[in-house]
C-alpha cells in the first residue's frame, strides 16, 4: 500500500481545455527468449556456486530468528508476564498517587515493553551465531571431527582408503545469475559387511593376477573405478539442507529440488533407495525451549509431507 497521499481533484471552470486526442499506445515488442532469465536446476560443481548455496542456507538459519521472535512476542506465557509487569506498574503509580501523571506511567510502561523486546532479541540471537558458524565442514562427512582425525586420514590415504568420503551433493536452482534454491544431499553407503567382503574379494583377485606389473595396475584401477560406482548401491539419500530464497517460496522451486534429489538418489543408490531428511539438518538447531518451537516443528512436518508426496509420485510413475 503506497504512503503517498492521494490529491483531491475538483472541477476547474476558469479555462476550457481542448478535447483530448487519443495518444498512440506504446507498442512493446515481445521479449526475446534471451531476455528472460533462465531457470536452471543442477548439481553444483564449481566452488563459487557452492559458496552461494551455503550462503543461502545460512540466510535461512538467520531468518529463523525473525520467526522465533515473532512467535515469542505473542506467546501466551511471556505475554502474560508482560501484562503482569504492566499491571504492577499501574498499581505502583496508583499507590504513589501519580495516576494523574500520565507521562510517568507511560514512561514506565514503555520501558517495560522495550525490556521485553530486547530480552526476546537476546534470546533468539543464537540463530545468528548458528548461521555464522555454517562453513564448508557442513558438506564434508565428519567435518567437525576431521581436524582431530587428520593424521589418521592421511595414513588411510597412504594406504589407499579414505574415510572422509566425498563432499555432499549440492543441488542449486538459479534464476538467471541468482541462486534462489539450495538442497544438500548426502548419499550414504549401505551399512553392511557386503562392501567390505567385496573389497576383500577384489584384493584377492588382484593378488592372483599373472604377475605383470602393468596389467595388474590397469586391472586394479578398473576394478577400483567399478567398485566406486557400485559402492552406493543399496544406500540411501539424506537431505541435510533444503531452502529457497524468501521471495520465491511457494512457487514450486522447493518441490522441484526434492524431485531432483529423489531422482539422483535412486539413480545412484538403486530404484528402491530410501530418501529422507536428516535428523540434524541445517535448520534443526533450536535455541529456545521446546515449548516455543512449535512453528519450526510444524515446518518440519510440512517438509516431510512434501517429500512423501514426491516419493509417492515417483513410485506411481515407476509402476
Amino acid at each position: 500500500m503506497s504512503n503517498v497521499s492521494t490529491p483531491v481533484l475538483g472541477p476547474h471552470s476558469s479555462q476550457t481545455l481542448p478535447p483530448v486526442s487519443p495518444s498512440p499506445l506504446p507498442t512493446n515488442p515481445p521479449l526475446d527468449d534471451g531476455e528472460i532469465p533462465p531457470l536452471s536446476l543442477e548439481i553444483l560443481t564449481d566452488r563459487p556456486d557452492k559458496a552461494a548455496a551455503l550462503r543461502l542456507i545460512a540466510d535461512s538459519i538467520a531468518q529463523q530468528r525473525q520467526q522465533a521472535a515473532f512467535h515469542l512476542v505473542f506467546h501466551p506465557l511471556p505475554l502474560a508476564a508482560l501484562l503482569a509487569v504492566l499491571a504492577a506498574i499501574y498499581r505502583y503509580a496508583w499507590a504513589q498517587n501519580t495516576k494523574h501523571d500520565l507521562g510517568t506511567t507511560l514512561m514506565l510502561g514503555s520501558g517495560a515493553v522495550m525490556t521485553y523486546l530486547i530480552a526476546i532479541r537476546f534470546l533468539t540471537s543464537g540463530y545468528l551465531r548458528e548461521a555464522e558458524d555454517l562453513s564448508w565442514d557442513f558438506i564434508t562427512p565428519g567435518g567437525q571431527q576431521q581436524q582431530q582425525q587428520q593424521q589418521q586420514q592421511q595414513q588411510n590415504q597412504r594406504r589407499g582408503s579414505g574415510t572422509g568420503g566425498p563432499e555432499d551433493l549440492i543441488l542449486g536452482t538459479r534464476y538467471g545469475a541468482d541462486m534462489i534454491g539450495a538442497l544438500v544431499l548426502r548419499l550414504e553407503r549401505p551399512s553392511s559387511s557386503s562392501s567390505s567382503s567385496e573389497n576383500n574379494n577384489n584384493n584377492n583377485n588382484g593378488n592372483n593376477g599373472n604377475g605383470n606389473g602393468n596389467g595388474h595396475s590397469s586391472g586394479s584401477s578398473r576394478r577400483k573405478s567399478h567398485s566406486r560406482q557400485n559402492s552406493l548401491k543399496g544406500g540411501r539419500g539424506v537431505i541435510r539442507a533444503w531452502t529457497t530464497r524468501l521471495r520465491y517460496r511457494g512457487t514450486g522451486v522447493g518441490g522441484d529440488m526434492l524431485r531432483e534429489a529423489v531422482r539422483v538418489t535412486r539413480e545412484r543408490c538403486g530404484r528402491d533407495a530410501e530418501v529422507g531428511f536428516a535428523k540434524e539438518h541445517a535448520n534443526s538447531v533450536m535455541v529456545l525451549p521446546e515449548m516455543f518451537n512449535r512453528p519450526f516443528r510444524k515446518g518440519e512436518m510440512q517438509a516431510a509431507r512434501a517429500l512423501e508426496r514426491v516419493l509417492g509420485e515417483w513410485d506411481g510413475r515407476k509402476r
